[in-house]
């Protein structure tokens, strides 16, 4: 069934570039498309000083035969086809800034899914990439995923960073979301350490971590227990380590099918990020990263 944070038309968008590292991405986006009961949509955009003449140099015109992005995406959609024989595909080509076309179609799909390349992981995410520009402004949820998806052991488990200060009802929405059509397990995560947090001056006494990691996981768990009712087949775990968030994030992401975080974007800096657990998460999970963005914000 669709899933009801977005109309049940809207597909699942997957930005297409060149490479075979492409491969995990859209077998990704496909598999999210397939879970949601939402069409695939894959687009690849070829920047104009790439297209071929003769075709249209207008900011997202619709390629011509001939164009190097339908040699891109056909491959691919006929990939999808064939291993996903239930799903409706949709192909496209079209001229224009990547970053600039995938920003602008966000706002007409339920998710949109970016790879990335760079071995070694989401260290090698540049910040001027593609994928770090349409993670940061994009309309819709995002899911960052790297070319090692397909290789790795996937466990049925869904973590969930959580600040419970401040909770992020869209992300955790969507956490549940998906942990219930996988059938997976939801773990709710809190990391909470601060330099500042340790004494450093003669006489001084170290707060009781003990009773506040006790008063953090009481509220994880009415957290967990407040979506219940909504969410009665999951199953929910609740974790709280004295780790920085992001460094605890990146641990429990080994293993995991989706870590979903939200982002404020406080401060006029969402074009940014730098700084918070959201950015820094992005460079470091070890899984898919579903990134999501408070209403309005």
């Amino acid at each position: 069934m669709p899933d009801a944070a977005a109309p049940p038309e809207r597909p699942v968008l997957v930005g297409v570039d060149e490479g075979s590292e492409q491969e995990p991405v859209v077998r990704y986006a496909a598999q999210q498309a397939a879970l949601h009961g939402r069409p695939l949509h894959l687009l690849h955009v070829v920047e104009p000083h790439r297209r071929p003449a003769g075709s249209h140099p207008e900011h997202g015109a619709a390629a011509v035969p001939g164009d190097p992005g339908t040699e891109v995406v056909a491959p691919h959609a006929a990939r999808v086809r064939a291993e996903f024989p239930g799903l409706t595909v949709m192909a496209e080509s079209v001229v224009g800034r990547p970053s600039g076309v995938l920003l602008e179609r966000s706002a007409g799909v339920a998710w949109l899914v970016v790879g990335h390349r760079g071995s070694g992981g989401f260290a090698r995410l540049a910040l001027g990439s593609v994928s770090w520009q349409v993670a940061t402004h994009a309309a819709c949820p995002v899911f960052v995923v790297h070319s090692g998806e397909d290789s790795r052991e996937v466990e049925d488990r869904v973590v969930a960073g959580v600040d419970p200060y401040d909770v992020s009802e869209e992300a955790l929405d969507v956490a549940y979301a998906e942990a219930r059509l996988r059938g997976a397990r939801l773990q709710l995560v809190h990391g909470s350490f601060h330099l500042g947090e340790t004494p450093t001056g003669p006489g001084m006494v170290a707060p009781d971590f003990e009773v506040r990691d006790e008063a953090l996981r009481t509220t994880l768990q009415e957290i967990a227990d407040g979506r219940r009712d909504r969410y009665p087949g999951v199953q929910v775990e609740v974790q709280v380590e004295r780790l920085r968030p992001a460094t605890l994030l990146a641990d429990v992401s080994r293993g995991a099918a989706l870590l979903v975080v939200g982002s404020r974007g406080r401060s006029g800096l969402r074009r940014l990020l730098l700084g918070s657990v959201s950015a820094e998460v992005l460079h470091t999970a070890a899984c898919p990263v579903a990134l999501v963005h408070a209403a309005g914000d």
